[in-house]
């Protein structure tokens, strides 16, 4: 988002009707959006569906899931 000074890019979404908003740093983002794009559905959800697996906050849940991307596992 512009202007944050914290580096973090934060995003609304819609997760089970519920609207929610993250914020992480662009670059998971990128991971995030790319992985989406791969599997061909929006970075939505995607974000649904690392949601419904999380056991830790949606925000750690979403950067561990990129880290895993970006590392091929």
């Amino acid at each position: 988002m512009p202007g944050r000074d914290d580096g973090l890019e934060k995003r609304s979404l819609t997760i089970q009707g519920h609207r929610t908003s993250v914020a992480l740093e662009p670059e998971f983002w990128a991971v995030l959006d790319a992985a989406a794009a791969r599997r061909g559905v929006p970075t939505s959800a995607l974000v649904a569906q690392v949601d419904e697996a999380r056991s830790v906050p949606l925000a750690r849940a979403l950067r561990l899931f990129a880290l895993e991307e970006a590392l091929g596992r």
